[in-house]
Formats: C-alpha cells, sequence, structure tokens
C-alpha cells in the first residue's frame, strides 16, 4: 500500500503537537456549559445584534440564550437573572458558566473562546472595553498588589491576562460556583451619603473579599457602542 504524503494526512496532523497544545489551552475538552444573561431596556442596536450572531461557540457544548432581562434597573435586573441560573435546580446542576453580554457591547468573534481559555485559575474573566468618550477609562478596576484595595483603573497591557479587583460586565464569563458561596444580594447600586457603587463595583468588591479571583483578557477587544451617534469607542 502506497504511504500516505504529508500532505495527505492534513495539517492538524502534521503539526501534531501544536495541534494538542491548542486544545489544551483552549478548554474546549471539558465542560463548558454556558447561560448567556443580558439586560435590556428593550431596544437592541443592529449593530450590536450582528455582533452578537457572529460569536463562535464551542462545539457540542451546551449554551442557553441570550436569555434577556428587561425593563429593570441593571443591578436588579442582573440580581434576578443570576437567581434565575442559580436557584434553577436544572439549570444549576447541568452548567458551568454565565456569559454575561450588555446591550451596547460589541465582543470579537473569538471572544467567548478567549474567555473560556484564560478563566482557568479565575473566577471571572472579562473582555477589554472602555467608558465612552473621549476621556474613556479601561473597565480593568483596580491592582490587587496595591494596598488598600482600590478600583482605581489600571492601564491595559496589551494582549494578556491581566490581573485586577473588579471589572464593567459587558463581556464577561462567571463561574457559577462562586456564586453558590456568596451571600446574596450580588449585584446592587448604591447611591447613598458618602457612599456609591455601581452594580458591577458592589460584586466585585463583596466577591474580592471572600478571596474569589478577577482579571482582564486584554487579548478580547470588545467596541462600546454609542447607540445614540453610531460611534463605537
Amino acid at each position: 500500500m502506497k504511504p500516505k504524503t504529508e500532505d495527505e494526512i492534513g495539517i492538524h496532523n502534521r503539526r501534531l503537537n501544536m495541534s494538542i497544545d491548542r486544545l489544551v489551552r483552549g478548554q474546549t475538552y471539558r465542560d463548558l456549559a454556558t447561560v448567556w444573561l443580558t439586560p435590556t431596556r428593550g431596544q437592541l442596536a443592529p449593530k450590536a445584534v450582528s455582533s452578537w450572531l457572529g460569536l463562535i461557540r464551542p462545539m457540542n457544548q451546551p449554551f442557553l440564550g441570550p436569555i434577556f432581562i428587561q425593563g429593570d434597573e441593571v443591578g436588579t435586573a442582573y440580581q434576578k437573572g443570576f437567581e434565575m441560573v442559580v436557584d434553577n435546580p436544572e439549570i444549576v446542576k447541568s452548567f458551568k458558566y454565565i456569559l454575561t453580554v450588555e446591550e451596547d457591547n460589541l465582543p470579537p468573534p473569538d471572544g467567548l473562546l478567549k474567555l473560556y481559555e484564560s478563566i482557568k485559575d479565575y473566577d471571572c474573566v472579562g473582555g477589554l472595553y472602555w467608558t465612552k468618550g473621549e476621556a474613556g477609562q479601561p473597565m480593568i478596576y483596580g491592582d490587587p498588589s496595591v494596598m488598600p484595595r482600590n478600583f482605581v483603573p489600571q492601564v491595559p497591557r496589551p494582549d494578556t491576562l491581566q490581573r485586577c479587583n473588579g471589572l464593567g460586565m459587558g463581556f464577561n464569563l462567571w463561574k457559577i460556583d462562586m456564586f453558590k458561596r456568596l451571600p446574596r444580594p450580588w449585584f446592587r447600586t448604591v447611591q447613598e451619603h458618602g457612599k456609591g457603587f455601581t452594580q458591577d463595583l458592589w460584586f466585585f468588591n463583596n466577591a474580592g473579599m471572600h478571596g474569589f479571583k478577577f482579571a482582564c483578557d486584554t487579548r478580547v477587544k470588545v467596541g462600546h457602542l454609542d447607540v445614540a451617534s453610531g460611534l463605537v469607542w
């Protein structure tokens, strides 16, 4: 029988060690069952939806959503959405992750696959996106190596996994197990005399004090859409 030529065995077989390493790094052989949650005011921009439709999902893995939580203040919406997942015995038994995508965020096609790669040693990882406007700030809050604990925006380090004290919630992957161990409410918007937290930093402040770890994957560059002007920051 004629032996196979290099061409005939295929690129991935010729580079077998590299191919195996890629699979191991990507975690796609593990259970990646994911629920997608999106709070919304009920008006989704076509540019955002087009971005979501291009999002690559892992092959043959359970994926539920997007599930929309409409009409609530954002902290309340997130609390309802996460409770719906964690308090449902069938979902919490079968799913490992929650993906949050906000209605004005434009993730890259491979963004979710990269978050699966980077979450291994963390409880939540997010893509890199910025607040809107010319003076936009990166939503990578607080350097864990600096004390006292703070949420000052970090300067992004390109194409790396950057540990932080907190993130925005526009494109994040969360381990569901974390929420089984944290006291409720998990998300709350606070505007009180001398104290103010958006729902994201309320969560990260409390979860960080319980020892959970977070990072921004700066390879995952997420656009932040200003719906009125059409600009993507």
